[in-house]
């Protein structure tokens, strides 16, 4: 079986798994979810800025700040939660995003981790071991 590429988990993220809170997903799944939405999400602010500047009507690249967020943030948690799962924690674990500087310190640190071996309560290793 041929490895997926990041691109191809971001695009699976948000067709299949977008609003999908169970199950596990793998480093590498999560990390290429949040690169893509990092590109993506310049892109749109450069695009929405320069229209923005050109139209001289500042509240346009707020709109396409607001449109990213929107359009990822469901996609994102579900990312979380899964990712949180792979390495057998719950889902409220992606409640310390709302603690400033320590609870995205410890989300990040949770989020660089291995996957737990084999099959945990939320299902069995994506990456097959």
């Amino acid at each position: 079986m041929q490895e997926k590429g990041l691109f191809e988990y971001w695009k699976e993220c948000y067709t299949l798994k977008f609003k999908d809170f169970e199950g596990r997903a793998r480093r590498k799944e999560y990390w290429g979810l949040y690169l893509f939405n990092f590109i993506f999400g310049w892109i749109i602010g450069f695009v929405f800025g320069f229209i923005a500047r050109l139209l001289d009507v500042p509240f346009i690249s707020t709109l396409g700040i607001i449109l990213v967020g929107v359009v990822t943030i469901v996609p994102s948690l579900a990312a979380g939660v899964r990712r949180l799962h792979d390495i057998g924690k719950e889902w409220y674990y992606i409640l310390l995003c709302l603690v400033p500087v320590v609870g995205l310190l410890v989300l990040l640190y949770f989020f660089v981790q291995d996957s737990q071996p084999g099959e945990n309560a939320y299902g069995p290793n994506p990456k097959g071991l």
